[in-house]
């Protein structure tokens, strides 16, 4: 699962380029869940407008099967599938703490590597999410507002979970022109989370790429952010790259 410290921290972008390298190196069937039922972006930056996902998924009342998901998934790439959010405001998504316990069960029964988009929001189904996924990447911006909210966060997370993994940490957009930043050492130190990566400001290559339903690696195969991407794919699944 992959959570914003902050709104606009990238937590998504993050979440969706390790999608992609998770699929490119590990060859592994992969399925996104974009939580973010209003606003989220995942068709979006893979260039898909389905009909059908999570909303529906949810909506079964209970009669959501392997056949029914897998015809509510839409297929964005080679191993990549999506369960995509409306991302309309013609109703409200209120949501109980086990609505999604259904849906992710049966997804992670399904699919060899499961990546939740969880949303920047604080109500009692992402809580009880975050109590009982694998593993947790917190993104967060070097500055003082997510630090505080990535320490809040690691801090409930390790008590949620006491024996499981703890939260790991992926510092984006470090580098903002003018910007005064926190050192990442620094930050990482604060937040007591293990440090998987940073990830410089590059608004040309990062905006080409999500204007254009790409990846990064996509538009620029130099792109050292990809680095940091394929680093978190392997850790968070437990599986070395060949």
């Amino acid at each position: 699962g992959f959570v914003a410290a902050r709104g606009g921290a990238g937590a998504s972008t993050v979440a969706h380029n390790v999608v992609g390298a998770i699929s490119q190196l590990l060859r592994q069937d992969v399925l996104i869940l974009d939580m973010d039922l209003p606003f989220g972006t995942a068709g979006l930056n893979f260039n898909q407008d389905p009909p059908h996902g999570i909303a529906d998924a949810l909506g079964a009342s209970g009669k959501v099967d392997p056949t029914m998901l897998d015809r509510l998934m839409s297929k964005a790439a080679n191993h990549i599938n999506l369960l995509t959010a409306p991302a309309m405001l013609d109703k409200t998504f209120d949501y109980g703490e086990r609505d999604f316990e259904q849906v992710l069960e049966l997804a992670q029964k399904t699919t060899p590597v499961v990546v939740l988009d969880i949303p920047h929001s604080w109500n009692a189904w992402v809580r009880h999410t975050l109590a009982t996924i694998d593993e947790i990447v917190i993104v967060a911006e070097p500055d003082l507002a997510n630090l505080r909210n990535a320490k809040n966060l690691a801090d409930t997370i390790k008590a949620l979970r006491p024996n499981e993994a703890e939260p790991l940490l992926v510092i984006n957009q470090l580098g903002v022109p003018k910007r005064p930043e926190i050192a990442t050492k620094e930050f990482a130190t604060s937040v007591e989370c293990k440090l998987l990566g940073q990830i410089a400001f590059d608004p040309a290559i990062f905006g080409t790429a999500a204007n254009n339903g790409q990846m990064p690696a996509e538009v620029a195969t130099t792109n050292r952010a990809t680095d940091v991407f394929r680093l978190t794919g392997t850790h968070v699944t437990r599986r070395p790259a060949p």
